[in-house]
């Protein structure tokens, strides 16, 4: 695979956390996390220690510095247990892409703007289709939190990068039922929602309401089946 862009770097240290991915699986997802670490050193070389058995395909910089760490053909080891679309192994099926940030604050302009640039490239590359561009917190409800509440998924669907529920009015479909469909893993009904409202209703609280059926329904409706 040749690169083109001026903006993507090759890592000083490349990751050694990878390998061949399963079953000659090609990239049909894109995974998006953040960091969690105080700052870039710090996840660069944990995304390279061999100890840590962890990496991803690409690490975005809060200035919008893109280091690529694996090659996209290997299987980076980003996603973990989880599950996306009846699909299990994600490392397999998935590009991984890492933001430099601690998880409890907004992104910069510079990264996210980045972030956009090389998802459109990757998503053309490998005729990856917006609505398989997740969350860690999507394919992993029950132990993940990331991109997070700061995370701005309205900004990427309006750039066709990803998707975002229209209101549906009063839905007859259970709220699991519709969040499965649309590809969220079996998990109990509380992660879900909780998963569900980090990506698409971030301040909301208390019980699951008509809005979190509606929405639910309505990416049941558009995206359902998309594995």
């Amino acid at each position: 695979m040749t690169k083109t862009r001026t903006d993507l770097s090759p890592a000083p240290g490349p990751s050694s956390n990878c390998g061949p991915r399963r079953g000659d699986a090609k990239p049909s997802l894109v995974v998006l996390h953040y960091t969690a670490m105080p700052g870039l050193a710090e996840a660069r070389a944990r995304l390279c220690d061999p100890a840590s058995e962890v990496s991803a395909h690409y690490l975005i910089a809060e200035n919008g510095r893109a280091e690529a760490l694996v090659p996209e053909e290997l299987r980076a080891w980003h996603a973990g247990a989880g599950g996306w679309g009846g699909i299990d192994d994600v490392n397999s099926h998935s590009i991984g892409i890492e933001l430099c940030n601690p998880g409890d604050s907004p992104f910069p302009e510079p990264q996210i703007a980045a972030l956009e640039r090389l998802l459109a490239e990757v998503m053309a590359r490998w005729s990856i289709r917006p609505e398989r561009v997740i969350g860690h917190s999507d394919m992993a409800p029950e132990r993940k939190r990331d991109p997070g509440p700061f995370f701005d998924w309205r900004r990427l669907a309006a750039l066709g990068l990803s998707v975002w529920p229209e209101d549906g009015g009063e839905a007859k479909t259970p709220f699991a039922t519709s969040v499965r469909a649309f590809g969220y893993p079996d998990a109990p009904k509380a992660a879900l929602l909780d998963a569900f409202r980090l990506r698409f209703r971030p301040w909301a609280k208390g019980p699951e309401d008509a809005t979190d059926r509606s929405l639910a329904a309505n990416l049941a409706r558009r995206f359902g089946g998309n594995a």
